[in-house]
């Protein structure tokens, strides 16, 4: 039993490796494909960039919570890890945790920003 839920847990965490490389791939090329005009185009506005970017993020943050969810099941799964491999992963975790903290914090910046364009535009209306 215990060999076969080993088994099953390393196939899920494959899967869900190849599910963070298809959202961060498809994340990616959707924010250099919107990036693009507010490169290039000099006339181009600033929120145009700044909503490329938000929507990246929600795609990185997207990725780094599978991730997180893949090396919870892989530590759960290991036979016998050493302390370097440990120290590792707590590492890996804390790293992306703190991306994933800092990135949302960004989101929850650049949407309260926007809001307070919104009301700043209504009122000049």
């Amino acid at each position: 039993m215990k060999e076969w839920l080993a088994l099953v847990a390393g196939n899920v965490v494959v899967i869900i490796h190849a599910m963070v490389l298809v959202i961060i791939v498809i994340g990616t090329v959707q924010a250099f494909l919107r990036s693009l005009p507010a490169v290039f185009s000099p006339s181009a506005e600033g929120h145009h960039f700044r909503n490329g970017y938000s929507l990246y993020a929600r795609w990185l943050i997207a990725g780094l919570t599978f991730q997180l969810a893949a090396d919870i099941i892989e530590s759960s799964i290991a036979p016998s890890w050493d302390w370097d491999e440990i120290g590792r992963l707590a590492a890996i975790s804390v790293i992306r945790t703190f991306l994933n903290f800092f990135l949302e914090r960004d989101l929850a910046e650049a949407e309260k920003r926007e809001v307070e364009s919104h009301r700043a535009q209504a009122r000049e209306t």
